[in-house]
């Protein structure tokens, strides 16, 4: 699999990407937007939600701060992209954690058809409720075997890529398979990583939204490349330092880095 097409034109076009997301990372997931060469907007008003995913490539939902009148302008921003063709990705944050967060989840998956959902083991087992839980599914103890079996059963049922971040990141549309282990223990410790893997992932669908697989497959392998890349030049410095050197690395993210540092195995 070359990368060289997916970043390349991600930078040609600047697909803008709309954002309904949560307040903690929404700076982090702007200027990740930017690094990579996509043009991020940040618009969660229920009064322009259709105006404005109407003139965007890709929409990105993510419920990290959640409240009605939020997955409102989600609902209404989501069905109009499903209209209009544009991909949506859908990032659960905290699914299982709460009733009210497993309520609104579950409706939007019903009522908006995703082309991407990214989360962690626990986020996607608790989303894809039942139909996990009859395989007897711990969330929080799921390995990667069972997390990649979970993965395709839920893109399959779901029709749409399944991306599970770990260890080993697991990238999946129920037919073809894709393991990743770049990335470092570090990055669980600064706020936003998993969010701004939602927004790489939103941008290169944003430019590929025929091939949602290959998209996040691009994204991720360049969130993980630059985490490595920043641990070791910023790491040293702090969390800080470690945290905005990942803007810098994405910034310089090229094809060449992506195939020459790329750890990955397609099943």
């Amino acid at each position: 699999m070359t990368f060289t097409s997916y970043i390349d034109q991600v930078r040609a076009e600047r697909p803008l990407v709309h954002h309904i997301t949560n307040y903690v990372t929404v700076n982090d997931c702007a200027n990740a937007c930017l690094a990579i060469g996509a043009s991020p907007v940040m618009a969660d008003a229920v009064d322009e939600a259709e105006s404005m995913v109407s003139i965007a490539q890709s929409l990105v939902l993510n419920i990290g701060t959640l409240n009605v009148t939020k997955v409102e302008a989600m609902m209404v921003a989501g069905r109009k992209a499903n209209a209009l063709g544009i991909p949506v990705v859908f990032d659960p944050v905290g699914v299982g954690a709460t009733p009210f967060r497993n309520r609104m989840a579950a409706e939007l998956m019903r009522q908006i058809r995703m082309a991407v959902v990214r989360g962690n083991i626990s986020e996607i087992c608790s989303l894809g409720g039942e139909a996990v839980a009859t395989k007897g599914v711990d969330a929080g103890q799921a390995d990667a075997k069972v997390a990649e079996e979970v993965a395709s059963m839920l893109a399959k049922k779901w029709q749409a890529t399944v991306v599970i971040s770990g260890k080993t990141d697991i990238i999946t549309d129920g037919k073809r398979v894709m393991h990743i282990r770049n990335g470092c223990p570090e990055m669980s410790d600064i706020t936003g990583s998993g969010c701004m893997c939602t927004t790489l992932v939103g941008a290169f669908v944003g430019a590929h939204p025929e091939d949602p697989f290959g998209a996040s497959a691009a994204a991720m392998l360049s969130m993980g490349i630059a985490g490595e890349r920043a641990w070791k030049s910023y790491g040293h410095q702090g969390l800080g330092h470690f945290h905005m050197g990942i803007l810098d690395e994405l910034g310089s993210m090229s094809a060449s880095v992506m195939e020459a540092e790329g750890k990955y195995d397609i099943l």
